[in-house]
């Protein structure tokens, strides 16, 4: 054994930690002056001793009726010494934080080995034994060591079914991982812990939980430090429970962790795409404590300490760490290698405040950031079984398989955020929304967007909120039963880090004037603001939209009055958003959907224009603007406007004139864009979305050589200039996502009937004795959380007809796929595509991953939200092409 360290102030009461104000400034100085240094893994230094059975039991254990041997959060009651032994040996090394051994220290872990009543007591001996060791060294060195409580992530996940016929099954609630880590949290703090790590987060609606009891204990004592690290489990770059790295920030970052990063499962090597992430995305210090490198086929770790501080000094040098150390297979070795190689190199500068300011930050599986001045954000609204008869049928006679699909086919059509309301008199509405969500959950290509918990009754609401790993949006919450339940609810939202809906409704009911909608919402924004601490940027309002076109007088201005809100509410309340259910403004016209659409559309253009950022709307089934019938039209927006008392009536006429199911039958007047030059019904085919006659219009381009010489002057005229249109309508708001996305998949079966003679045409070219030589070779990629690629691949034709040879990544491609790929392929351009927001920060760090790497290439960006000024701005390299 070491020999015992002491000094004069070593013997000092230190069972509790000091005060936070003043630790957090403290380790905020330090963090900030130098590179931080955690311990390497205690369970690799315990393999290392070789222990039986008997050493696990001990005398205290010694008639237990369960095997016990590798449960080595015992050992800190059984050998306390060793770990003591381990503790000191890492802050020997230069470690400045020691992790408590408590790693499985619940409930829930230790009940497999029939020790659930003896949890209180290993966390408080196992933070008192490096209490100990740290005061030690502390006193022996002159410079504080700090203790580390550990609250590993359990054998339970809530994401994820333990029964593959049960996708809807866990073996654990919510509320019982609260239970259990509350017990751990609050125990390890009597054994004077400074700070609370959640770590190796592989779900992180676990983290969540821990989050959440972290925060119920420090509601009954002093709070401390919190660090959260997750756990990225392979080069995908997400977690098992499938969250990608931003998708995990966002949805951890409610606690407001001093330390954010990530552990185990990879090597540092392997983990830099994803630790760079990170300190891209958080404001947050970042930790990182990789493993020695992959494990081998025995289960070792190969890498010595100092091939381990090698990769570690590249994350300090690129200033991407504030705080080292060393998981699975690392040693106080690593660790002293660690320290050597991150001496004298800068910490990276953290953000004390949000990298993303104003941004709403929503998730799923995948990270939706939504910032100020955004595109109009559509929320799906057909899982409602109050706004969609077959969802309500599917979920009665509980076919929630073939629910999914209703889901499935909303965010298809571009729904941006799900909105899920189970609320029915008939329906037990908490057990189907948790039922709900956990189907969800089992979909990736639903769970990938953030959900919309809708539901009036707020037990609803937090079965939903403890279902979903990801950050959604509450709807809703109001001041209608008083500003005592609406302060406690809106705490609970705070607390499980949800942004939330708030609806203009009082003590006296509910507004309808604007007056009353700016009144409610005001007070409501300062009660949230100044008094429950919430972020503006997650408080949505919404102020109501009402049905207009009753035949009621009172009922003729709602439309005004709301549209007059978002403008006072938008310039006087900073940071919200504005929302609202758009099918309640035409509700009066039930069954007439012409007429639905037409009011929708209507109101939508004119709304958004005035503000509002995001709405509950089908918004796939939506004329443009633009394409209203003329009559519908005027009488839409008189009516929306109040132009005329008659309006209503008006419009009732119209929409009597109209077949069954609202829409007129005249097959005449619905086939005359068919009687226009090709150039027109490809126009009018890529406006509309319309696919039955692309292939044969193109086809009649194609043949018409006089005008079309080649395959590819089809897709660089009238296919391009309809798209073009597409543009120009979604640019001006005349158009939603949802059929911009429609358009454009005529657009790719378009291209893809051109494609095989284009080939053929290159490849006669070569018979006849053309060149073949390649201009360049241009990597192509769709960049890393985006699946959009109908663009790019248009690009891809147009420069492969040109004579460039193209290597198409397709979609969600990493940083490093694309890099190896451009030094594999000999890439004489790189070209990055995306279509959504978060895309243009993934583009700015592949342009910094290729100067840090010395790449000397063009890079290419491309895509809707692209710009050159933001290329300028936050991309800008003196090879950069915007297009």
């Amino acid at each position: 054994m070491p020999p015992t360290i002491v000094g004069q102030s070593a013997t000092r009461a230190m069972d509790k930690p000091t005060p936070v104000p003043t630790l957090t400034a403290e380790l905020t100085e330090i963090l900030q002056e130098r590179i931080m240094l955690f311990d390497g893994a205690m369970g690799t230094m315990i393999q290392r001793l070789r222990l039986e059975e008997e050493d696990f039991r001990g005398e205290i254990f010694k008639d237990h009726p369960v095997p016990l041997r590798g449960n080595n959060d015992l050992l800190s009651i059984t050998k306390p010494e060793a770990i003591y032994d381990i503790h000191l040996a890492n802050l020997l090394a230069g470690a400045d934080f020691v992790c408590t051994n408590t790693f499985s220290s619940t409930r829930v872990a230790q009940g497999d080995y029939g020790l659930e009543t003896s949890v209180a007591r290993m966390n408080r001996e196992s933070a008192r034994i490096a209490r100990r060791a740290a005061d030690a060294v502390s006193a022996s060195s002159g410079q504080r060591r700090y203790v580390v409580g550990s609250l590993g992530p359990t054998n339970r996940t809530l994401s994820i079914s333990p029964s593959v016929e049960k996708p809807e099954f866990r073996n654990i609630t919510f509320d019982e991982l609260v239970a259990s880590y509350s017990e751990q949290a609050t125990a390890l703090l009597e054994g004077g812990a400074d700070v609370l790590l959640v770590e190796t987060i592989f779900d992180t609606a676990n983290a969540r939980a821990a989050l959440y009891a972290i925060g119920e204990v420090f509601d009954a004592s002093s709070p401390v430090p919190v660090f959260v690290s997750g756990t990225i489990v392979d080069r995908s770059g997400r977690t098992l429970s499938g969250q990608t790295t931003e998708a995990f920030c966002v949805s951890v970052s409610h606690a407001q962790p001093l330390c954010l990063g990530l552990n185990c499962a990879l090597g540092a090597r392997e983990m830099r795409p994803f630790i760079a992430a990170v300190s891209a995305f958080t404001p947050a210090f970042v930790l990182c404590y990789p493993n020695a490198g992959l494990p081998n086929a025995m289960g070792g770790y190969d890498e010595t300490p100092a091939m381990m501080a090698d990769s570690v000094r590249g994350f300090a040098r690129d200033g991407l760490v504030n705080l080292v150390g060393g998981c699975c297979g690392s040693t106080p070795e690593h660790i002293r290698a660690i320290k050597l190689a991150v001496e004298g190199c800068k910490p990276r500068v953290a953000s004390q405040s949000s990298r993303h300011p104003g941004y709403l930050m929503l998730s799923g599986m995948e990270a939706n950031l939504i910032a100020p001045g955004a595109m109009f954000v559509n929320i799906g609204e057909r899982c409602n079984v109050a706004g969609s008869r077959k969802f309500c049928r599917l979920i009665k006679e509980n076919k929630y398989e073939e629910a999914l699909v209703v889901a499935k086919s909303q965010v298809e059509m571009g729904a941006q955020v799900l909105d899920v309301n189970l609320d029915d008199g008939l329906l037990d509405g908490v057990s189907c929304m948790s039922k709900f969500l956990n189907y969800i959950s089992s979909e990736p290509d639903i769970a990938k967007v953030p959900i919309c918990i809708d539901s009036s009754n707020f037990a609803v609401v937090e079965a939903g909120i403890k279902c979903f790993q990801g950050k959604p949006i509450v709807n809703s919450i109001s001041l209608k039963e008083g500003k005592e339940d609406f302060m406690n609810k809106a705490g609970i939202i705070k607390r499980h880090g949800a942004a939330v809906v708030v609806m203009a409704f009082d003590e006296e009911g509910q507004a309808a004037d604007a007056r009353r909608k700016v009144e409610i919402c005001t007070r409501s924004y300062r009660i949230l603001v100044d008094e429950v601490g919430m972020n503006p940027s997650d408080i949505i309002f919404d102020p109501n939209i009402l049905t207009i076109g009753t035949g009621l007088e009172e009922h003729n201005n709602y439309g005004l009055d709301y549209i007059a809100a978002i403008r006072e509410i938008k310039s006087t309340l900073p940071g919200c958003r504005v929302s609202g259910g758009v099918s309640n403004l035409s509700f009066a016209f039930r069954g007439v959907e012409e007429v639905r659409s037409a009011m929708h559309s209507v109101f939508l253009y004119h709304a958004i224009a005035a503000g509002m950022d995001m709405g509950i709307v089908n918004a796939g089934t939506m004329p443009i603007y633009d394409d209203i019938e003329p009559r519908l039209l005027k009488l839409s927006e008189d009516l929306l406007w109040n132009r005329s008392s008659d309006t209503t009536e008006r419009l009732l006429e119209f929409a009597q004139s109209l077949a069954v199911g609202g829409k007129k039958v005249d097959a005449a007047a619905v086939d005359e864009w068919r009687n226009g030059p090709v150039e027109k019904r490809l126009e009018y085919s890529l406006v509309k979305g319309i696919d039955s006659f692309i292939i044969s219009d193109t086809e009649e381009a194609r043949i018409n050589t006089e005008l079309y010489p080649r395959p590819l002057n089809v897709i660089e005229g009238p296919l391009m200039k309809g798209m073009s249109v597409v543009g120009d309508l979604f640019g001006s708001g005349k158009m939603f996502l949802p059929q911009v996305i429609k358009s454009a998949r005529v657009m790719k079966k378009a291209v893809g009937h051109l494609i095989p003679f284009m080939e053929e045409e290159r490849r006669r070219s070569g018979a006849l004795g053309g060149s073949t030589d390649h201009v360049a070779t241009v990597v192509i990629a769709t960049v890393k959380g985006d699946v959009h690629d109908i663009g790019k691949n248009i690009v891809s034709v147009v420069l492969g007809c040109n004579n460039f040879k193209v290597i198409d990544l397709g979609v969600m491609c990493s940083c490093e796929k694309i890099l190896a790929a451009a030094v594999s392929e000999g890439a004489d351009i790189v070209g990055l595509s995306g279509l959504i927001t978060p895309s243009l920060d993934e583009m700015v760090h592949v342009a910094g991953e290729m100067q840090r790497q010395g790449f000397a290439v063009p890079l290419l960006i491309g895509g809707a939200t692209t710009s050159r000024t933001h290329t300028a701005v936050k991309i800008c390299r003196d090879t950069v092409t915007t297009r």
